[in-house]
């Protein structure tokens, strides 16, 4: 198309014929672009060109230089899309988004800002001299995150499982546009400090979503036709077969993003329109192992830590899939992690390496289950043992034995509470009275998004929201001050930014040991816990509320409301 059209260009009478080649030849030694040089000769005049381009495509033409573009409307494409595609949206009417691009027959370009909005796109015409001005002039900080973004692309390496395959797949999986994408994705991942990268194919798209904070968002869409590059590199990356669709497959991958190395684990699932594959980011920089920042209250903190302390026993620790129970217990093990000690754990999979401490990947299909690493931890002197996680009474009779005689044993469970693990126990088969005996300490956690500082705003809460909470009123009572979510770009407007966790730490005392062993129900072991010291889940949650650390949706919804005790 160049050559057509700079031959369109000198048949017009627009330019010389050695004007035109002197600017290729600009183009060939400093690279660029060949009409830029043209204008910057002073060939030809930009208003010129703009009404021959506008003819050449059939397109109406744009001067960005004479118009104002709403910020609102920038935002629509990431600076690093604007800069790629030498385009940029110039304004916004319902579902229809103009767009100055300077090669409008750029169908990839449109398709991917279409995808990228959600919006129907119309293209205008203009030079690539006024793009980089207005992207230059309307994109500023943001495209200096832009820059950010594209250096962390070109710093981005696969450490390992760098295996090509001969798969007919493999060629256009390592294009450099598929290979750019997924290393741009991932990088973007890491910088917003998302935990997982959700790709998902449907019947006509390909979806890209973050979870963030707990909570996943859609980040972008990809061009459709590019599905089976982008999930055959993502395959390539993990080691894994890209000719099997069929069965689900899992990976690790080992990445280095300028000076940090991070580990994403790599999960396939066939769905009904192809494989879905979920990374989950292992960035052991944002691994906060310092449990006095994990949102502990001082009293529930000084009790685990005598818990941890002691040279036996058991200490659990349930919750739901994602409420932070592997980063507490590595928390746990980095604190009693001495020289003096042999610490041994058996996990599915080992998320994070800790020096010091000798981890074991469970796996299934060679029958090394958490029961069989178990029983050969004991024949390896261990002073400290984590089990991933109790999950059968073969495993717990294991767990509750080695605890009994003379070592630490930290695992978790799938429970809703901390008094309801007791009862948990015993319907795996375990007997009351080694449960009682064993167990030196349960918590029970979950995560609640920390409001955003920049742009939290007090709030009075409703009537009822102030009975479920149970607090002395709308604005939290004395000497407290409820907030609420807002939104900005230091949160990409969500209204949080990190999360927090509620504790619920049950010591099990002389007194619960003698209900357990006569089988009290969870509402009466629950009740004796809290006259006893124990915040509940909820009750932390309400003191996080008014302190200002969280909002009231963010309790309601990852806390439950406590029967009377």
């Amino acid at each position: 198309m160049n050559h057509e059209l700079g031959a369109k260009l000198v048949e017009a009478g627009l330019v010389r014929d050695s004007d035109l080649r002197k600017a290729r030849e600009v183009e060939h030694a400093q690279g660029g672009d060949w009409l830029v040089h043209l204008l910057k000769l002073g060939a030809v005049s930009e208003d010129a060109l703009l009404r021959f381009l506008s003819d050449y495509f059939g397109t109406p033409s744009v001067n960005l230089d004479q118009i104002e573009i709403d910020a609102e409307v920038v935002r629509l494409i990431p600076a690093e899309v604007a800069t790629r595609f030498s385009a940029i949206p110039i304004s916004r009417i319902g579902r229809q988004l103009m767009v100055a691009i300077a090669n409008p027959t750029n169908f990839v370009a449109l398709d991917d800002i279409k995808f990228i909005t959600n919006l129907e796109v119309e293209p205008f015409v203009t030079t690539e001299d006024q793009i980089r001005r207005a992207v230059d002039k309307y994109y500023d900080s943001v495209l200096s995150m832009a820059d950010v973004m594209r250096s962390m692309e070109e710093d981005l390496e696969v450490v390992e499982n760098q295996v090509e395959s001969e798969i007919a797949d493999t060629e256009s999986a390592d294009q450099p546009p598929v290979v750019k994408f997924v290393n741009s994705m991932i990088a973007q991942a890491v910088k917003e400090g998302a935990s997982d990268i959700h790709v998902e194919p449907y019947e006509r798209l390909l979806r890209v979503r973050f979870r963030i904070d707990g909570v996943l968002y859609e980040r972008m869409n990809p061009p459709y036709r590019l599905r089976q590059a982008i999930l055959s590199r993502l395959k390539i990356m993990a080691d894994l077969d890209i000719a099997e669709r069929r069965v689900p497959q899992d990976g690790r991958i080992k990445i280095r993003i300028g000076k940090k190395v991070i580990d994403l684990r790599v999960s396939t699932l066939p769905t009904i329109f192809g494989e879905k594959v979920v990374l989950r980011i292992l960035d052991k920089s944002n691994l906060t192992l310092d449990l006095t920042k994990s949102g502990f209250q001082p009293e529930a903190l000084q009790r685990f830590l005598a818990a941890i302390a002691l040279p036996y026993g058991m200490v659990l620790v349930t919750g739901p899939t994602g409420s932070g129970k592997t980063t507490t217990l590595y928390s746990a093990l980095s604190k009693v992690n001495t020289p003096e000690v042999n610490i041994m754990t058996a996990e599915d999979p080992v998320e994070y390496n800790i020096d010091g401490i000798n981890q074991v990947h469970v796996n299934d299909a060679v029958n090394l289950t958490f029961a069989a690493a178990l029983r050969s931890f004991l024949r390896q002197d261990p002073n400290i043992i984590m089990v991933g996680e109790v999950r059968d009474l073969e495993t717990g009779s294991i767990a509750v034995k080695a605890a009994l005689t003379g070592h630490l044993v930290f695992s978790t469970l799938h429970t809703n509470d901390a008094p309801s693990t007791i009862n948990r126990m015993i319907d795996m088969g375990l007997e009351p009275f080694l449960v009682a005996s064993s167990t030196n300490l349960i918590l029970a956690q979950r995560l609640l998004r920390r409001l955003c500082t920049q742009c939290r705003r007090p709030a009075q809460l409703a009537p009822e929201l102030v009975a479920r909470l149970s607090l002395d009123g709308p604005s939290g009572g004395p000497g407290a001050q409820i907030y609420e979510a807002v939104g900005c770009e230091v949160c990409h407007r969500t209204g949080y930014k990190g999360r927090t966790g509620v504790y619920e730490v049950m010591p099990v005392s002389p007194a619960l040991r003698e209900m357990i062993i006569r089988r009290a129900s969870v509402s009466e072991l629950k009740a004796q816990a809290i006259r006893e010291g124990m915040l509940s889940l909820r009750m932390d949650g309400v003191l996080k509320l008014k302190a200002g650390i969280t909002s009231a949706e963010e309790v309601l919804k990852e806390t439950a409301a406590d029967e009377e005790v």
